[in-house]
């Protein structure tokens, strides 16, 4: 027996089922597909090569190249510099890219379609993007409870955010005894001890979940931000010599909590677009425009107006939020204002003596620390080299942020990345600031997207380091 249903997790450790046309529209999958999107990455990517395609797997594009305001390709990041930034003997220079049209599918916030989108102005008239972060483990559970499971779609509200903001859970019965289970949280939830790996492991510390789990082991982990913020909060997505295509371009249904088929419909327009410039040998902003003319009659498009509003609707609180998306229902998206605007994640942290949110206690078991969930990313770096997570002012961190939000990167990353062990501020200055444990990033970018003060700046590491995320 199957389930696609969505459960509210109670504090008291019990939970209310809805199944049915109880489901909200956008929470109903009968007739999808789970899948692991390492396998079709990996099948795409044979398939690209069987058509002659070059892929260089293992060389991070670091900057962008331009002529003027015209991308003309990028730079790859050089490799073999140490942590002095001193040239080793295997020192490798980056290639120098050269293309007419560069396709920015980056994923979310990604460094080199950050720059491209302020530097041009890409969203100019747009509301500020608003992110989640999703927390993602694999585990294999007892064989019996694991058939009963295969096939079933689950969605949590309830604890243990409860109502303080904007997420849930997921689990879905991949089959071969194996689960997936995950839980998202808004970077605009107020609190700055928010720590997206605790509220994760508080769920699965629920009754509810705990009991799915219950005589199983971990096999991955990961964690990766989600753009949500929507059709208004879309960049233009192409210019003189480059498009913007999936997360890179915001193709996400918030409602739905799915991207995938977005990201692959941008790419499919993309291409068509591109192949048309290439023939007129035309790669201007003028000879890419249809790009959007595409998506915008597109069912892409229709999806992602019909939840044009959503995810800003819960910037007025959990209860707002979750009348106008009903309302969201029956109106086409349009719910109570016709284009709601939005604050951006890091303008909406309160000061520290606000702080509420507490940490779970870890078993080794059910509920694992973070850095034993970095051992299941898989996540490897060069030690060697300089840190690809720059602060831009440490001083910042010593002084304002400190005594204003308590230095919350020790909190919202899930890798354990930013450490805070100093006792004050010569101590602090003397150890040159916030411990950055580089290695064990999984590129998630909540640092880059949830600094208060905006001075994280996350590139890209040496090509091949990061997670592995294998069957993810």
């Amino acid at each position: 027996m199957t389930f696609d249903c969505v459960d509210y997790l109670k504090a008291n450790g019990k939970k209310l089922r809805f199944t049915g046309a109880l489901v909200p529209p956008p929470l109903k999958n009968h007739g999808n597909f789970v899948v692991s999107l390492y396998r079709v990455v990996r099948w795409l990517k044979d398939q690209a090569e069987g058509l002659g395609i070059d892929v260089y797997p293992g060389f991070a594009g670091a900057s962008v190249n331009y002529d003027g305001l015209r991308v003309t390709g990028l730079q790859t990041r050089y490799a073999g510099i140490d942590k002095g930034c001193t040239k080793k003997a295997q020192f490798q220079p980056g290639m120098n890219v050269k293309a007419k049209v560069t396709v920015f599918a980056e994923g979310t916030r990604g460094s080199l379609a950050k720059g491209l989108v302020a530097k041009l102005g890409l969203d100019a008239g747009k509301n500020h993007q608003l992110y989640e972060t999703g927390i993602k483990e694999i585990w294999r559970i007892p064989e019996a409870r694991a058939k009963e499971l295969t096939g079933s779609v689950i969605h949590t509200l309830g604890a243990p955010l409860g109502t303080s903001g904007y997420g849930g859970g997921w689990i879905y019965g991949l089959g071969e005894t194996r689960l997936s289970i995950g839980y998202v949280v808004g970077l605009d939830h107020p609190d700055v001890k928010l720590d997206p790996h605790a509220l994760f492991t508080q769920w699965k510390q629920h009754p509810a979940v705990a009991e799915l789990l219950t005589g199983g082991e971990i096999l991955r982990y990961g964690a990766k931000t989600i753009p949500g913020g929507g059709y208004f909060a879309m960049p233009k997505l192409h210019g003189d010599g480059f498009v913007l295509v999936g997360d890179s371009g915001g193709f996400v249904n918030m409602a739905r909590l799915k991207g995938i088929h977005l990201a692959l419909k941008s790419g499919m327009l993309a291409a068509e677009a591109i192949a048309e410039a290439l023939a007129r040998d035309d790669c201007s902003e003028r000879g890419l425009s249809g790009y959007a003319a595409r998506f915008e009659s597109s069912w892409a498009k229709d999806e992602l107006y019909r939840v044009r509003n959503f995810r800003q609707a819960f910037q007025s609180g959990f209860f707002a939020g979750l009348v106008d998306a009903g309302l969201q229902q029956f109106s086409g998206g349009r719910g109570l204002i016709a284009r709601r605007t939005a604050h951006a994640d890091h303008e909406t942290r309160r000061p520290l003596a606000q702080a509420r949110l507490a940490k779970p206690a870890f078993d080794g078991k059910l509920a694992l620390d973070k850095l034993t969930d970095v051992y299941h990313s898989g996540a490897v770096h060069e030690e060697d080299q300089p840190a690809h997570l720059v602060v831009r002012d440490p001083e910042l961190c010593i002084t304002r942020c400190t005594q204003e939000f308590g230095n919350p990167c020790q909190h919202f990353c899930p890798a354990a990345v930013y450490e805070w062990p100093h006792a004050g501020a010569a101590e602090a200055r003397a150890a040159g600031g916030v411990v950055i444990n580089f290695s064990n990033c999984v590129h998630c970018k909540t640092c880059d997207v949830a600094d208060p003060y905006q001075i994280i700046e996350w590139t890209v590491p040496e090509g091949g380091g990061g997670p592995k995320y294998i069957d993810m």
